[in-house]
């Protein structure tokens, strides 16, 4: 059961290394999370260009109502901190 009210989600696609990578930093974490396959559902990818005005991905919203685009690792890390849902 994750600890935040709202999940994280995170929209992006199998054949994206960013997307990959980010998803590994929440798993190796522990961290509940929503993932919306931008193939698998193409009208998501409207979605995550609205919230991030960009069509980069992944893009990966937080409770807080924030987003990042691309994160590195060591931001992901840090927002995951910020949000409560890592120690």
């Amino acid at each position: 059961m994750s600890i935040t009210a709202t999940p994280i989600t995170v929209y992006g696609a199998d054949w994206c290394g960013d997307c990959r990578r980010a998803k590994s930093v929440l798993e190796a974490n522990s961290v509940d999370y929503e993932y919306i396959d931008l193939e698998a559902i193409p009208t998501a990818a409207d979605a995550a260009k609205a919230i991030s005005g960009r069509t980069n991905i992944p893009v990966i919203t937080f409770p807080d109502g924030t987003h990042q685009v691309e994160p590195s690792n060591a931001e992901l890390m840090a927002k995951l901190r910020e949000v409560g849902a890592v120690a």
